[in-house]
């Protein structure tokens, strides 16, 4: 069932509202002054997000496929093995991942390298799943096989869609965030829970109206922001 004119009606005419990647990028370039050098984590073969910061920065792509080779953003891409970053130490003043550490299996490691390459007082902002959010909890009890088989169909995504890497939701809560910043010298400047479109409602009405009511409920009242969908963070490595 086509859903568009659902979202159409209750989310994107309305001209309050503002997509969740569109705050994200605002909190990206108001940490970024011109000319920043950027290390975008998990930049994929192509996204809005690095076609985003290639127009407020100088943008290399870091991924564990090959196929960020293919992003037509990057100024240089590369690869690695999920832990170890090929960069020298304060390299970048600005890092940034959009939906990535759901994925990371020692997010230890990785906040630690993040707080190596990045230079004094540069930022890391990202956007990743809130644990304790419905698709999450039920994402993470769904075996990885059948994640791929309903995440894009629920979601309304062409056939040709990325699948979706597996998930572990081992950073993925106020709490570990908080605990991860303070072990690697990184200074917490927001953490903003946010619920927008209910874009898992893609697929069909019988979807959409209940995720949207669940979206009116969290957006009520800061008492559930902790239920909301997505975690926007803006880290500062301390000087």
């Amino acid at each position: 069932m086509d859903t568009r004119a659902l979202f159409d009606r209750h989310y994107f005419s309305k001209t309050t509202f503002v997509r969740g990647t569109e705050v994200f990028h605002q909190i990206c370039q108001s940490h970024s002054s011109g000319g920043s050098c950027i290390l975008e984590i998990g930049a994929g073969p192509a996204n809005v997000t690095s076609a985003f910061l290639a127009g407020i920065g100088n943008v290399t792509g870091l991924d564990v496929s090959a196929e960020v080779r293919n992003n037509p953003n990057l100024a240089e891409a590369y690869v690695y093995d999920g832990l170890t970053m090929p960069f020298p130490d304060r390299s970048f003043e600005l890092c940034v991942s959009n939906y990535v550490l759901e994925h990371i299996v020692d997010p230890e490691h990785h906040f630690e390298e993040v707080s190596r390459i990045l230079k004094p007082g540069g930022f890391y902002c990202f956007r990743t799943p809130n644990r304790w959010h419905y698709v999450a909890m039920v994402s993470s009890l769904l075996p990885h096989s059948m994640h791929v088989r309903l995440a894009n169909r629920l979601r309304g995504l062409d056939e040709d869609a990325h699948d979706p890497w597996p998930t572990v939701y081992r950073a993925n809560t106020r709490a570990s965030l908080q605990r991860l910043a303070g072990t690697n010298r990184l200074l917490i400047e927001e953490l903003r829970m946010i619920e927008a479109e209910p874009s898992y409602g893609a697929s069909h009405a019988l979807l959409f109206y209940p995720m949207m009511a669940y979206e009116r409920l969290v957006n009520s009242s800061e008492f559930f922001s902790g239920l909301r969908v997505n975690i926007l963070g803006t880290f500062r490595k301390l000087i």
